[in-house]
């Protein structure tokens, strides 16, 4: 089909259409066909004009939900591959992306026509839409899993994914609010993780932008606004910048080439919406990139920069000898400029640039393919995938893929170094278990503690950017404990600690998941002959190997299975098979507990007489929050906050659920209570002095008080106060925030 009957058809589909019909986003096949010509990379043509109409044919009475061609989209997708630098085989298949999903062809006919690259290509895009799943979610996670291990195979696939959802964002105006936001929020979660983990820039920083549009309009606004209104101005302080480094390292550097930029809205909004701090007061919110032609250039216009501006100290990222897992590299610094704008400058080489633009992309774009050692780097800095995919395997729900992902490509990540000086990076919050982990499954099994630059640090510590860690192991060490399974944060590190207790402690794994099993079927009123239990549980559908009735206790035991994912398809089961038909089943309801308090704790504990009570210091609840009662052991009842990080949030999951009870706070409560307050705000003299006046004229008991300096001329306050309740609470922390220079007052 010629590129003016195409043009034809456009002009045809949008004769109807309302607001929902933005051609911006969308490109026909004259576009397509332009972009590739004028791209300078080799195409076969012949292959993707018969690509091109055999989608045309098969699409060719469908439409999007904007009323346009749905051929657009498959076109669409394949302009952003081309801008991309992706091959033939990869253009052909965005074209026949959606072929075998939504039309009546199947992928052996796209073999025989198209070759079995083409089809496994489009195997790895298609949706699981003819099996059957007990929820979206479940299905959303059961297709990813596929994504993944044909990307595993091929990275093309997701390549073309990120393409395809890109697209979707950008046209999903049309779509009912629930619809995009759904969308919205597995695009940031799952789309742009992955895209940043690949290296794609452009890509991922799109994404997040779009996703937030949908996800928080008013606060995307906000920023878009704020940003219109100063245009003309940053545009004026970038030129200026971009001229006053252009001018002096022209004479030393040869073919230095200078942009500027404001950072993405996403990036803006994640360091003032989520941090309390306005735009005045980021650092980087200006970026400019110099970009130079040998990595020595690049140390030598580091040193250019900090003569000509002053540095802010501890904000220097070499990321040139420490590269990130996404292959990136750049020199990072932030410095002052004459106006006393803070801005970013990053430095790089035309290599380590189009790397950083394009990622695993690049591969196609400047190599022409992936043969030799390219390949091998290919398959390297695929690896992850594989990783993520090996956590996996002993997870009975699909998922927990899903959250996998949102730790394990968590853009914001730590990178910290082994007394031999190896660099580990991990996932931001990662703890020393995690790193031990990391290193080897051996080292995390035999760790009984660690120090941190040389000082000794409990295993729960966060690990920070730049410390030295030394992971403590003994021979004779009895394994990980099951609490670590609460405190480490990667998949990998959760993974071999289930492994371990899989291999290693099977009888005590069988117990334990005995006792939990039977404690939740009498707790949701299901009794099932025991002679019938083991037929039971086959029939549930569990997605994990289990041949026994010890084979599900065990691994309930080791974590293989979470009894709060599977109780309700138990329910679901138990009703079909055992509760007669016409007769709603109803779980059983504890009879009330007669509720009775300690006198003097301002606390109700239900089912408990005169019970003692204390009140944890890991989150000092105050009347007003939303409470639970732990049963110690010999120490009465420990009361927490409800979203304190010691509460896990489906008590039913907990190793001991049975020692959690409600409780909840008197009507009339007299008592004071200590609550602990962190103030961070620019490190000035007299700053410590003017919260201490506030809270004396507020006539505030202070119990302690310290403060200490921070990175980037800041300084951070410790305090703790008695509080009568949450609202006397908020009063403080709000006359703490008219303290001039202060940036956050948070409760910890």
């Amino acid at each position: 089909m010629s590129t003016t009957d195409n043009n034809n058809i456009n002009n045809t589909g949008v004769s109807s259409l309302g607001n929902c019909s933005d051609m911006r986003h969308y490109n026909d096949y004259g576009d397509l066909k332009e972009l590739i010509r004028s791209s300078g990379l080799k195409f076969d043509m012949a292959r993707i004009d018969k690509a091109y109409r055999y989608a045309y044919e098969a699409h060719k009475d469908q439409r999007r939900v904007s009323g346009l061609p749905y051929i657009l989209h498959p076109v669409s997708v394949a302009y952003i591959l081309v801008g991309l630098g992706m091959d033939t085989d990869s253009i052909i298949a965005a074209l026949l992306h959606d072929v075998v999903e939504d039309t009546e062809i199947t992928l052996d006919e796209i073999s025989k026509d198209f070759g079995s690259d083409i089809a496994l290509l489009i195997d790895g895009l298609t949706k699981l839409a003819k099996i059957k799943y007990s929820n979206r979610e479940e299905q959303q996670a059961e297709n990813l899993r596929k994504m993944l291990i044909a990307m595993s195979n091929d990275i093309r696939v997701i390549i073309i994914k990120l393409a395809d959802r890109l697209h979707n964002m950008r046209t999903i105006e049309c779509m009912r609010e629930q619809k995009r936001r759904d969308i919205a929020l597995e695009t940031m979660e799952v789309y742009a993780p992955i895209a940043h983990r690949l290296g794609i820039t452009a890509v991922k920083e799109e994404m997040e932008d779009l996703s937030l549009r949908y996800l928080d309009p008013v606060g995307y606004a906000e920023i878009e606004a704020e940003l219109n209104k100063t245009a003309g101005d940053r545009e004026s302080f970038i030129a200026d910048l971009k001229a006053e480094i252009l001018d002096r390292s022209r004479d030393v550097i040869d073919d230095i080439y200078i942009s500027g930029r404001v950072k993405s809205i996403h990036s803006i909004y994640r360091k003032t919406f989520m941090k309390g701090k306005t735009i005045d007061e980021i650092y980087d919110i200006f970026a400019v990139r110099v970009i130079v032609n040998t990595m020595t250039d690049c140390y030598n216009v580091l040193g250019i920069i900090h003569d000509i501006y002053k540095p802010i100290p501890n904000r220097f990222k070499d990321y040139i000898s420490t590269p990130k897992p996404n292959m990136y590299q750049s020199l990072h610094t932030t410095v002052i400029s004459h106006r006393g704008i803070p801005f970013e400058v990053q430095i790089r080489t035309w290599d380590m640039h189009h790397t950083a633009e394009y990622g695993i992309a690049a591969h196609w774009k400047y190599k022409a393919g992936v043969g030799g050692k390219d390949g091998d780097s290919l398959d390297e800095h695929l690896s992850w995938v594989r990783k993520i995919l090996e956590t996996q395997k002993d997870s009975v729900d699909a998922t927990d893929l899903v959250s996998t992902i949102k730790t394990d490509l968590n853009p914001n990540e730590v990178f910290v170094f082994t007394p031999k000086g190896d660099v580990i990076n991990l996932p931001a919050g990662s703890t020393v278990i995690d790193l031990a982990y990391a290193i080897h499954s051996a080292v995390g099994n035999s760790m009984v503690g660690a120090k941190v630059d040389r000082r000794i640090v409990p295993i729960d510590y966060p690990l920070k950017t730049g410390e030295i860690v030394e992971i403590l192991t003994q021979k004779e060490a009895q394994g990980p404990k099951r609490d670590w399974l609460k405190i480490v944060r990667t998949s990998e590190a959760r993974s071999k600690i289930r492994s371990w207790f899989k291999k290693e402690r099977r009888e005590e794994n069988i117990a334990e998941g005995k006792a939990e099993f039977e404690r939740e079927l009498k707790k949701n009123g299901i009794n099932i002959p025991e002679n019938e239990l083991e037929d039971f549980l086959k029939k549930v559908n569990l997605k994990i190997q289990v041949n026994t009735l010890d084979d599900f206790y065990a691994a309930i035991g080791y974590g293989g299975i979470q009894l709060w994912k599977i109780m309700p398809r138990i329910r679901d089961l138990y009703q079909k098979l055992y509760v007669k038909p016409n007769t709603e089943y109803v779980p059983p309801v504890p009879a009330e507990a007669p509720k009775r308090k300690k006198v003097g704790s301002g606390v109700i504990v239900e089912g408990m007489d005169d019970v003692l009570i204390k009140f944890s210091r890991c989150c000092n609840p105050v009347p007003g929050d939303d409470i639970i009662g732990f049963i110690t052991r010999g120490y009465g009842v420990s009361i927490h906050n409800r979203n304190c990080k010691n509460v896990p949030r489906d008590i039913t999951s907990a190793e001991e659920p049975d020692r959690w009870v409600s409780a909840h706070w008197e009507h009339s409560v007299r008592e004071v209570f200590q609550t602990s307050l962190e103030i961070i705000g620019m490190d000035r003299t007299g700053f410590l002095a003017d919260v201490s006046n506030q809270l004396s004229a507020m006539h505030i008991m202070i119990r302690t008080l310290n403060c200490r300096e921070l990175p980037d001329g800041m300084a951070i306050i410790n305090v703790t106060i008695d509080v009568t309740d949450t609202g006397h609470l908020k009063t403080v922390i709000a006359r703490l925030n008219t303290i001039s220079g202060i940036t956050s007052v948070t409760r910890k």
